[in-house]
């Protein structure tokens, strides 16, 4: 049951965001500051946010939930994000900071002289963004409204009102170092359900034996089966491809890496971020283990007849947690929800900005100005995308699928494209993209619509960026020399 003194902690928990928000702001005397920290931030602190927006509360609610229903064999993803980080260091990092650019999408009106080019981009990466944004805001919000009791749109505001507050005085310092504050409040709130659900059923070695005997701790799958998620083909390599898009595309970790003082700290923050995310992972995976004995192997308690998997979590938070710690948990659901909401409207923040109205660094207020009034406006957007992925009837994980591949595998096309290869043209690059968002059609179909696969349920999702990003280098290879070929006749 949520008491007083739970109340008590979410709301010192609120407050102090704002508070931190508030603090960092003195700061804030042109757009260089407010988007990027004047380019001096602590890698420490940039790569604890950089963990804090990718995880989520889909990772503080979801990961225990996947295990209690399975296994552990999803560990196997940081194989592929330890791929990222390398190919990111090398090949990504260096070019964002060499260029001379305030977003990851202006690069492309550099090689490609393009401002088409560029806004298409931009477009793409606010329409996936928004759409993420949207369910990460509402599935935490469902299980918010369900432990606090009050209706889900208001559960959806008031974490959204929180957040677009602080980001609105602080801009990117606000970001990160309230997603320094909210990593701890996520991190500290799963040891401590760790914690007590050891102890509650004979200690971690007991759990831990208990686990591995129903066969929860099972990580490793070498198969090489491409339509199942949970093999080491799909969840190593094709995932690594997913990591690449989100780390090296991604307007959120392009700024952070802008917001660090060179490339050296830019990488150290990025490597950082892989650590603590393993870590995340491991914590996660084994709460949901210790639910499992705690309910199934130990029968240290009951679960009411018919709870899924996914409501396994919260009813541990109301039913077993003592006051004052539930609190604690209900704030990290709110911390993770709020830190993906910030970083996300900070960068679509800077990609208006600078992508879609070109207005580049400003020195007086002007920029400031307009960089927050964009903040408000995609907060906004992001609250109403949350209200109606409330009404939608279908499954959320499989639409949300869907949109990662169709638009971050051709956003990651675009930048390999742009680092490597030379002398395309803006309609080939465009017409390539377009190729590249049609292949996922064929081997997903439309899940928001009702649209069958043409080719069936031949990849596992892990595969639907590795489909739509090869298929955009491709297709504008062959237009490239196909253009040439056809010139020379």
């Amino acid at each position: 049951m949520f008491t007083v003194i739970d109340w008590i902690v979410l709301a010192a928990y609120l407050l102090f965001s704002l508070f931190i928000g508030l603090w960092v702001s003195r700061g804030n005397k042109n757009l260089k500051e407010y988007m990027f920290g004047g380019g001096a931030m602590p890698w420490v602190a940039v790569g604890i946010s950089l963990i804090a927006t990718s995880v989520s509360a889909t990772t503080f609610l979801g990961a225990p939930a996947d295990v209690f229903g399975d296994d552990m064999t999803f560990l196997m993803f940081q194989i592929g994000a330890l791929i990222s980080i390398i190919v990111v260091g090398l090949v990504f990092i260096p070019r964002f900071r060499t260029a001379g650019i305030n977003s990851a999408y202006e690069l492309f009106e550099v090689r490609f002289g393009s401002k088409t080019v560029r806004r298409l981009a931009a477009v793409f990466y606010c329409l996936h963004l928004l759409l993420r944004t949207g369910i990460l805001l509402y599935g935490p919000s469902l299980v918010l409204a369900q432990i606090l009791h009050v209706d889900m749109k208001v559960a959806i505001i008031v974490s959204a009102a929180v957040a677009i507050f602080y980001t609105w005085f602080g801009g990117i310092k606000a970001v990160i170092w309230t997603d320094v504050l909210q990593f701890c409040v996520f991190f500290g709130g799963g040891v401590v359900v760790l914690i007590l659900i050891s102890n509650a059923v004979g200690g971690f070695g007991e759990m831990a034996t208990l686990a591995s005997e129903a066969g929860k701790t099972r990580w490793w799958n070498p198969s090489f089966d491409i339509s199942d998620a949970r093999t080491l083909v799909s969840a190593g390599f094709a995932y690594a491809i997913l990591e690449i898009a989100i780390r090296g595309c991604d307007q959120q970790f392009v700024q952070r890496y802008l917001s660090c003082k060179d490339v050296k700290a830019a990488n150290r923050s990025s490597i950082l971020s892989m650590v603590l995310g393993c870590a995340v992972s491991i914590l996660f995976y084994w709460v949901g283990a210790a639910l499992y004995v705690y309910y199934k192997a130990a029968h240290t308690a009951t679960l009411p007849e018919g709870i899924g998997q996914n409501d396994v979590f919260p009813y541990f938070i109301v039913n077993a947690l003592p006051q004052g710690l539930t609190g604690l948990i209900v704030a990290a659901i709110c911390a993770a929800a709020m830190s993906s909401l910030s970083g996300a409207i900070n960068s679509l923040s800077n990609t208006s900005e600078h992508d879609f109205l070109g207005w580049e660094e400003s020195k007086g207020m002007g920029g400031l100005k307009r960089a927050k009034i964009w903040t408000v406006v995609w907060g906004v957007l992001g609250v109403f995308f949350a209200l109606f992925a409330a009404t939608q009837q279908g499954s959320l994980l499989k639409n949300a699928l869907f949109f990662t591949g169709l638009f971050t595998g051709p956003l990651l096309g675009m930048f390999l494209l742009a680092f490597f290869v030379k002398g395309l043209k803006s309609w080939q690059v465009i017409a390539a993209v377009l190729c590249g968002m049609a292949s996922l059609v064929l081997v997903q179909g439309i899940p928001a619509f009702g649209v069958p696969a043409v080719l069936g349920d031949i990849f596992s999702w892990p595969w639907m960026p590795f489909i739509s990003m090869t298929t955009t280098v491709l297709i504008a290879v062959v237009l490239k020399y196909a253009t040439l070929l056809f010139a020379k006749k």
